[in-house]
């Protein structure tokens, strides 16, 4: 099936008038490459390994963060390998972390092998199984607006899948350094003296 919505632009309206309270962890390879294409903010962390990870790191942010909104981008191919991490972040009921995937139904990755999300595997379905306050499937525009807004005013956890196209989308690449990019994070939330601890 295709899918209208473009990945890109679909982060960029998520990212829009940005609050500087916002933390953004961008999963492996696509959803990076986007949120660092609207901007390469001293606020996003990218993976640039460590597949499954995303929503993990999100969770802990959210948690000992909680002044903060944390917004967790990720695709269905780095959902469906921590599906278990749906249900950790439901169960600490953190009302600042949302967790959007970018679901293209690809292995983005490794080849663009179809996943299970084009076929059988419902990650709204799960999330709200979970046990998510919300949990919003989107696959048009209309919708996505009307989702757009809870970036920054939402009471979570909340989930979002969005069914976006498989179109190849150029790489705009974030500091390949993790030492560099832990610390850059680190100092922009928690101060210049951040680094030495």
């Amino acid at each position: 099936m295709t899918h209208p919505l473009k990945r890109r632009a679909v982060v960029a309206q998520l990212l829009a008038d940005r609050s500087p309270d916002l933390l953004v962890i961008g999963g492996l390879g696509a959803p990076t490459y986007d949120m660092t294409a609207v901007e390469d903010h001293h606020l996003n962390f990218p993976l640039w390994g460590g597949m499954g990870g995303a929503l993990p790191i999100g969770i802990g942010l959210a948690a000992a963060q909680p002044k903060k909104r944390v917004l967790v981008l990720t695709g269905d191919g780095e959902m469906l390998m921590g599906l278990g991490a749906l249900g950790t972040a439901a169960a600490q009921r953190l009302e600042n972390l949302l967790c959007v995937v970018l679901d293209n139904e690809r292995y983005g990755e490794t080849g663009m092998q179809v996943t299970h999300t084009a076929s059988v595997v419902d990650l709204a379905g799960v999330a709200k199984a979970t046990g998510w306050v919300e949990a919003h499937s989107i696959a048009d525009q209309k919708v996505l607006d009307a989702f757009a807004p809870k970036v920054k005013a939402g009471r979570g956890p909340i989930f979002a899948n969005i069914k976006i196209a498989a179109d190849p989308e150029g790489f705009v690449l974030p500091p390949r350094d993790g030492g560099h990019l832990q610390v850059r994070f680190r100092q922009a939330l928690l101060g210049p003296a951040a680094a030495l601890t």
